[in-house]
């Protein structure tokens, strides 16, 4: 059974063969992870593998480590069948696989093929880009916190920046970048996202007044059925919960693959499974 599955929902599984696992990679400010995904349950069948994020961050520089990391996970003992499609979750609106924005990477991504460099870094390995909060997303609304719940859940990420998914009836509405609403007349990324706690030197119980008002605003625009919180912080919610007010109606859990989310997401996208690939006419 998955570990983030609910319980009895996914039955014991026979062992995954190469045709059930996907590799995902999860590009973000500070660091490129990737990891192998059995797509029957969600979970990573080894450990995942990390590199730091290349600064700058050029497509050269961040397409050269992709490649390093997915060549480690492929030569694993257990690993997808090495002509499978990869997928890669990148921090920035990509449509059709295009980058249309920069926020934590290098300006020269924009307008900027991202699955036509990954591919040719992998050596014509098909390759297929989302972004990374909406893979964080898909990933919760598919195996985790999201599963079998209808009405509109908004997924938020605190980590580098902020990011943000909408899953409405699941079915995912892309790149939404909620990370940028402003609020208070800030900016919201450079307020309540976790570097921001980090490079203001904020206590917990200011930094979780910011993070209210924050979801206060989201829930005010989209009235969600649900938030899931994810991202390293959501390992420690008692430190920045109890400094929310009763204004949020809204329930709130914390996002069951953490840290995975993205990898998760980018393989379950790359295996062709999801309806807003199919209507690409590519599954």
């Amino acid at each position: 059974m998955s570990e983030y599955a609910e319980p009895g929902v996914i039955n014991e599984l026979p062992a995954p063969t190469p045709k059930d696992l996907q590799i995902g990679v999860d590009i973000g400010g500070t660091g490129i992870k990737g990891g192998i995904v059995d797509l029957r349950t969600g979970n990573l069948v080894s450990d995942r593998f990390r590199i730091d994020t290349p600064k700058p961050a050029t497509p050269e520089a961040v397409a050269d480590v992709v490649r390093r990391v997915v060549d480690e996970l492929q030569g694993r003992d257990l690993a997808p069948d090495p002509e499978s499609a990869v997928g890669i979750d990148f921090p920035a609106v990509v449509k059709n696989g295009m980058v249309f924005s920069a926020a934590n990477v290098d300006d020269s991504w924009i307008n900027t093929d991202l699955e036509q460099v990954m591919s040719e870094a992998l050596g014509g390995r098909t390759v297929y880009g989302l972004n990374d909060a909406d893979a964080a997303g898909l990933a919760e609304a598919t195996y985790g916190q999201g599963r079998n719940r209808d009405g509109l859940i908004a997924v938020i990420t605190l980590g580098t920046g902020i990011g943000s998914a909408l899953i409405n009836d699941g079915v995912l509405i892309p790149n939404t970048e909620l990370g940028h609403l402003e609020i208070d007349g800030h900016n919201a990324e450079s307020q309540a996202s976790a570097r921001a706690r980090e490079v203001h030197e904020l206590s917990w119980k200011k930094y979780g007044k910011r993070l209210y008002r924050y979801f206060e605003h989201v829930q005010m625009l989209f009235s969600p059925d649900l938030f899931i919180i994810g991202g390293g912080i959501s390992k420690n919610p008692e430190k920045f919960m109890p400094y929310f007010e009763d204004q949020i109606r809204t329930p709130m859990v914390m996002a069951a693959l953490r840290n995975n989310a993205g990898i998760v997401g980018a393989a379950l996208w790359a295996g062709g499974m999801l309806p807003e690939r199919k209507r690409r006419g590519e599954a």
